[in-house]
């Protein structure tokens, strides 16, 4: 049989997420040799797997039920270390095929008359079978009410030190020290990056922006995003690490208008 078979099965361990794929390659009758065709699709498979992943591979040779017992093993063995030679020859690591077995043929049942054949060529093969290593599951991002050291992408934090007063951009003292403690913060962790969302509260659902009384213009949202981004520059936080927005009334926490004059963080980058 000139092709080669690819069956690739998925098990999913949904405590683990482990992963096991089983790679069949069919040898034509008595031989334990590959062709250039079917040495290329081994090439191809392995090139379209992750081989970082692979924890451990087994390997297991078999012949159709013609020939003597002793001659079927030695068979097998032997279109069991081609594969295995193949895949060292492409990158594998031997130390982790722990399993390299020739079984010898596989008995027909005396009832299979019909597509004896095709049968018999799907006994001459080599099973090989990648156990890969679990998924890691990322991390759900949350909502929190202070930085910490362990952040996510797309994690959100919701001061409640950072409140604005009614219809104005400028920073309370109070502010100014959440902003102070958590200049400190990112001085010591550079690795966080994050945008800069304004709120507000009280305006009709119509009407998404509301007039700054500092600026006199309807940008109350974004001007209290600049002012934090404005005062950790100051602090010399990196601007690269920063990105800031305004988001008007779209995000109200349902808890209270104060609640709603707000400055929150995005975690954009880790």
């Amino acid at each position: 049989m000139k092709k080669i078979g690819l069956l690739l099965l998925f098990i999913f361990n949904l405590a683990a997420a482990q992963e096991e794929v089983v790679h069949s390659v069919y040898f034509e009758f008595d031989k334990f040799t590959l062709d250039e065709k079917q040495a290329n699709d081994v090439v191809a498979f392995v090139k379209a797997i992750d081989t970082t992943r692979i924890e451990s591979i087994q390997i297991y040779g078999y012949c159709d039920d013609r020939g003597k017992d002793a001659y079927n093993y030695k068979l097998s063995n032997n279109r069991a270390n081609t594969i295995k030679n193949k895949l060292i020859e492409k990158g594998i690591k031997n130390k982790i095929i722990v399993t390299i077995e020739g079984k010898g043929r596989v008995l027909i049942e005396d009832d299979i008359i019909e597509n004896l054949p095709e049968v018999r060529q799907k006994n001459r093969r080599v099973d090989v079978v990648m156990n890969f290593k679990p998924v890691p599951m990322k991390p759900i991002p949350g909502v929190y009410t202070d930085l910490k050291q362990d952040m996510v992408v797309g994690d959100r934090i919701c001061f409640d030190k950072i409140l604005f007063d009614r219809g104005r951009s400028v920073l309370t003292n109070k502010a100014r020290l959440e902003l102070d403690r958590i200049a400190r913060f990112l001085h010591k962790h550079k690795n966080i990056h994050f945008e800069i969302q304004g709120h507000i509260c009280c305006t009709p659902t119509f009407q998404r922006e509301a007039i700054d009384k500092d600026t006199k213009k309807r940008a109350l949202s974004h001007n209290r995003a600049q002012a934090v981004y404005k005062y950790l520059v100051a602090k010399r936080i990196e601007k690269k690490r920063m990105t800031f927005k305004g988001y008007g009334n779209t995000q109200p926490l349902g808890n209270g208008s104060e609640q709603d004059r707000r400055v929150e963080f995005l975690i954009t980058k880790i």
